[in-house]
């Protein structure tokens, strides 16, 4: 298939726009962004999502898990698009770029088509997958989940947020649950452009993050259940302190982690108490351990590792406890065809980069499974994500979004 002439780029400066325009929508506290999924404001940062990919020529399709398609149609009736996208949701404190800048770089490509006047066999569709995030309901890649098969519908409709609504019900009040079947569409191909969430890029000096791999992950929730007791009455040896066993696991999951190097990370993130009360030893303590490796059997002992550790613990201090996976991915090997069009892209416009495994679960890691696919990735600066702080450069979005340029465009194949 013809590549792209070097001289074909996105319009870097319009994709700066419209990432502090989308900004607006949701403001963190301290300069990023609290756009959490099927809130108002995610509600209001789809509706400028597909107000832009209308004005750009596109038809909208919206599924019933809330995932959103702007089609720009191809050539060839029967050829199967090419998908390009990430997500629009955002941590409770997080900043303006992770997953925005994989759907709005995905924009840019279909404007910069528009402005160059460039036809393609393949359809090309930009998505915006519903939460990415998890953090209001656990687990991440949901709605991606459901469309590539390893989530029942009807179970990613029953997670519950931490005030106990439910995503199905959230997404229906919102306005943006659609009629389309999930998973009904077939893909030739998918490319996601995101920043690197880790500090790689930088370091080396490197424009472009080629990502050939994606690390595997288990997220473990543990309930550890004790007795409430008055701190300053309890004798020290008549406790059954829940927090004293979660401190413990944490220690333990540090430990685990220590011991499966090199690749292997393991923490506790996500943590409560009850009764959550400064005078009262906390009689449950509920919190989720978050194993990652690119390396599926370091990934299986250190969750095996973990329960036996953690139930060992448990016994000693007089505990009851449960553990139970709340979200999991094996390790994922992309595409060597479309990682060749990402490097290849790269090269030919001239960008330094570097084959890197991506650290932090994507929605690429599910839809690998249903078609062939590959990330892109440019720097942040430090490596911060997940931060109101998280920071890149208007000229590592316009690199990052060049190379998706073409490569998508290579694999639409270019007609004319």
């Amino acid at each position: 298939m013809a590549a792209p002439g070097e001289n074909l780029r996105i319009n870097g400066e319009r994709l700066w726009d419209s990432l502090m325009e989308m900004a607006k929508i949701g403001p963190g506290i301290a300069g990023g962004n609290n756009r959490q999924t099927l809130t108002d404001e995610d509600g209001e940062g789809r509706a400028l999502f597909q107000k832009w990919c209308e004005a750009a020529g596109c038809e909208m399709g919206l599924d019933q898990m809330g995932n959103m398609f702007a089609w720009r149609a191809g050539e060839d009736p029967d050829a199967l698009p090419v998908y390009v996208g990430s997500h629009l949701d955002t941590q409770p404190t997080g900043g303006k770029y992770d997953g925005v800048l994989g759907v709005l770089g995905g924009l840019e490509v279909i404007r910069s088509m528009n402005d160059l006047g460039i036809k393609t066999k393949h359809p090309v569709v930009v998505v915006n997958w519903t939460n990415e995030e998890g953090t209001r309901f656990a687990p991440a890649m949901l709605a991606s989940g459901v469309f590539a098969g390893m989530h029942e519908q009807a179970w990613a409709y029953d997670r519950q947020d931490a005030d106990g609504k439910s995503f199905g019900a959230e997404l229906e009040r919102i306005g943006w649950k659609g009629e389309e079947e999930v998973g009904a569409r077939k893909m030739h191909a998918f490319f996601e452009l995101h920043i690197e969430q880790g500090p790689i890029l930088e370091a080396e000096g490197k424009d472009i993050g080629v990502v050939t791999h994606g690390q595997g992950l288990w997220w473990l929730e543990v309930t550890l259940t004790g007795k409430d007791a008055h701190t300053g009455s309890t004798p020290m040896n008549m406790r059954v302190n829940a927090g004293l066993g979660m401190a413990r696991i944490t220690e333990a999951v540090h430990r685990i982690a220590m011991e499966h190097q090199p690749n292997a990370v393991g923490a506790v993130g996500q943590a409560n108490v009850y009764p959550n009360s400064r005078n009262v030893i906390p009689g449950k303590a509920v919190f989720t351990i978050d194993f990652r490796s690119p390396d599926l059997e370091k990934l299986t002992s250190m969750r095996e590792k973990l329960e036996v550790e953690a139930a060992r613990i448990a016994e000693e201090l007089g505990l009851g406890i449960e553990i139970e996976p709340v979200g999991h991915f094996d390790p994922v090997t992309f595409d060597e065809g479309c990682v060749g069009a990402v490097r290849d892209a790269a090269e030919r416009l001239g960008y330094s980069h570097l084959d890197i495994v991506s650290g932090a679960g994507h929605d690429a890691c599910w839809i690998n499974r249903v078609t062939p696919t590959a990330m892109v990735m440019c720097p942040c600066v430090d490596g911060l994500s997940h931060n109101e702080a998280e920071e890149i450069s208007a000229e590592w979005a316009r690199a990052g979004a060049d190379v998706l340029f073409h490569a998508v465009v290579e694999t639409a194949e270019i007609v004319g």
